[in-house]
């Protein structure tokens, strides 16, 4: 059910449009100035395709290099068309038009003035013989010197005349220009595949257009016309309103769906407590979901709030209350969910995930108001040292804009670690969690609750200190939480308020209730303490860890003195009494903090019971309570090893033996005992 609310939660995050989007076409009025909501580069394919046709626009046609054979093949033609005109002009019977038509039937002198055929048939022979020479000069400088192209002959047409030597009558030039005219033919030709392949390169080495735009820079002025190249822009940044089809619900439903679905794997791998415990399930969800809508709120539609986002705190409030892979994993989980939502920002992914995962992993076991600032503060410099490191400027420290960045991200951290400790305040109760701050709060001599075992019943007071003391000592040797160990050792007696004076130690000079009782109804006040001190720590508001100490001290172990005194009754025999109704009700520890409480309890109650004289003596006490309990089964839902097991009962001895070593006897008059005295003392 949680995974299934938070796909609902994610796809509904990633989904909702940003507050600021436009519904703007080509050709609109922009309504205001729009301004970009953070800093942003992109390639542009807008521009990147102008730039791309314009490269392949500038490249020249490519052609062939002149063909020297074409230079003679029109040279070879050029003598047979001028030897051809010299028999026209030496027939003698042809007419004039006859000549003329026949000079004008050859293709490359059918573009010649009838001017021109008239001046070629009556040149004096001297002349027309130098009028020959040039032409075959002339012909030849052009054909070697000069690539000719097909769109380039019309212009050397043109300039033919001038390229005639002046000392040439004008009409004898005009026969030069205008024969050469015709026998002028490209020697170089346009090479298609040469051009596409210059093109191509072209194409190649046109790089990318990149739009950069600074936080607040103005996309769009108020009143200018709206072009295609604003609207990928627009859309870029997340500030185009889109319609949504079924196909993009869909990516947006799968992506939300296959997050929480590797989330959870990863729990399972990594912490598979946290789904089978609904507080904590129910707790990570909630979390999830609120930064996941703070997210929403700061990152995508604004300029510095993104670096303000308190993603830290989320880290560490998961960190504190469920645990170290819990909050790892949801921090990769937020990180690329911000990442998405700033339109698949990476450096947005890398900041929030990096600023959460330096929180979590710097943050100590047993965190305090300082250690939780010292982290939020420790995940805004790493939020500042990332501004610099993507930052695009060749010396950011200029900018204005990456001063304020770093400003705000210092701020972001400070905020996560106020933010966290707030939270961890409100959450505690609500999901009765087992926090530090709850622990050092009721460590406290000044809770009601001790204060109350402490003038109500102060030999159980007295008794619960040494116990902490004990338990503490012991669970810091196995690396056990002490924190949480001391401070439920405060609390595994106190059902005895209920009724104080029924439990021995609060019965010194008075006398003993139960030898007027019969053993039934002593046992059942006795067990009945862990039912009183369970309904007490309800009504002071004690979490459950803290609750688990009550029953789990006292596990299903037989109270033996009573049990034995009602076998009496029965004359010894056991099958005629209910052994349950002499055992308490349980569970038995199912913590290593729970069972160190029920072996430190056994030791010093016995060890008080017994006053031991010597070390020995100590020594006998604490390994009978360990025989007893591993014989009677008590120990075996926790997970202490035998090696611990050693290192506790080391630890209790040594603390008994500081507790009842023996006492020098000073010389002098020793006080006459009076009959009170020796009543007392028995």
């Amino acid at each position: 059910m949680c995974a299934l609310v938070l796909v609902l939660v994610t796809t509904f995050a990633l989904s909702l449009p940003y507050q600021s989007q436009y519904d703007l076409v080509v050709g609109d009025v922009a309504p205001q100035d729009i301004r970009a909501p953070r800093k942003a580069s992109f390639v542009s394919n807008i521009l990147s395709e102008r730039a791309l046709a314009e490269a392949i626009r500038n490249v020249p046609p490519v052609y062939t290099r002149s063909d020297p054979e074409i230079a003679r093949l029109q040279r070879a033609r050029s003598r047979q068309i001028l030897d051809f005109i010299n028999a026209i002009r030496a027939d003698p019977y042809a007419t004039t038009a006859q000549k003329q038509a026949w000079i004008l039937a050859v293709a490359e002198m059918r573009a010649l003035s009838m001017t021109v055929v008239n001046t070629i048939l009556t040149l004096p022979e001297a002349n027309w013989n130098q009028v020959q020479l040039e032409v075959m000069q002339l012909l030849d400088e052009l054909l070697r010197q000069e690539d000719l192209r097909e769109d380039s002959l019309p212009a050397l047409r043109e300039r033919l005349p001038s390229l005639v030597p002046m000392d040439y009558a004008q009409d004898e030039a005009a026969v030069v220009a205008g024969l050469v005219s015709g026998l002028l033919v490209p020697n170089s030709f346009y090479d298609e595949a040469a051009t596409e392949a210059a093109r191509q390169q072209a194409a190649e080495a046109t790089a990318p257009v990149f739009q950069n735009f600074q936080a607040g820079e103005i996309i769009v002025r108020e009143g200018s016309l709206i072009t295609d190249l604003h609207l990928e822009t627009l859309d870029e940044l997340g500030l185009a309103r889109e319609q949504r089809d079924w196909r993009e619900w869909t990516v947006v439903f799968s992506a939300a769906l296959l997050g929480t679905l590797l989330l959870g794997v990863y729990l399972l791998r990594m912490q598979p407590a946290v789904l089978d415990h609904a507080r904590q399930e129910y707790l990570l969800l909630l979390l999830l979901a609120l930064f996941a809508a703070l997210a929403r709120l700061l990152i995508p539609d604004s300029t510095l709030l993104p670096y303000l986002f308190p993603g830290a705190a989320m880290g560490m409030l998961i960190a504190t209350t469920i645990g170290y892979p819990a909050a790892v994993g949801s921090a990769v989980f937020l990180g690329l969910l911000s990442g998405w939502m700033a339109g698949f920002s990476l450096s947005i992914t890398v900041l929030v995930m990096l600023s959460c995962l330096v929180a979590i992993l710097s943050l100590p076991n047993n965190e305090d108001t300082t250690a939780i600032f010292r982290s939020g503060i420790l995940s805004g410099l790493i939020s500042a040292v990332m501004v610099l490191a993507l930052s695009p400027a060749d010396d950011p420290f200029q900018s204005l804009s990456f001063l304020l960045e770093i400003a705000v991200s210092l701020t972001g951290g400070i905020i996560s670690g106020g933010l966290t400790l707030g939270a961890l305040f409100i959450l505690a109760p609500l999901f009765d969690l087992t926090t530090t701050f709850r622990l050092l709060e009721m460590s406290r001599p000044n809770h009601p609750l001790l204060q109350r075992l402490l003038r109500e019943a102060p030999a159980t007071f007295h008794h619960t200190m040494m116990v902490a003391s004990m338990a503490e000592q012991a669970a810091e040797r196995i690396g056990a939480n002490t924190l949480l160990t001391r401070v439920g050792a405060y609390y595994h007696d106190v059902g005895k308020l209920t009724r104080p004076y029924f439990f021995v130690e609060n019965q010194e000079g008075l006398s003993n209730p139960h030898d007027r009782l019969d053993p039934h109804t002593s046992v059942e006040i006795v067990i009945g303490h862990v039912r009183d001190g369970l309904k007490l720590a309800s009504e002071y508001g004690l979490p459950a860890d803290i609750r688990a100490f009550i029953p789990e001290h006292q596990g299903t172990m037989r109270v033996s003195f009573f049990y034995q005194k009602a076998l009496k009754l029965v004359d010894n025999e056991a099958g005629l009494l209910d052994e349950a109704q002499f055992r308490y009700p349980g569970p038995r520890p199912q913590s290593r903090e729970t069972a160190l409480v029920m072996l430190a309890d056994g030791c010093e109650a016995t060890a008080r019971a017994r006053r031991p004289k010597n070390g020995e003596e100590i020594e006998a006490a604490v390994q009978y309570i360990f025989d007893q309990r591993i014989q009677d089964g008590q120990l075996d839902a926790c997970p202490l090893t035998l090696a611990e097991l050693q290192l506790v009962r080391e630890t209790y001895i040594e603390i008994l033996r500081g507790a009842f070593h023996p006492r020098i006897q000073y010389p002098g008059a020793t006080p006459k005992r009076n009959h009170d005295e020796d009543k007392t003392s028995n």
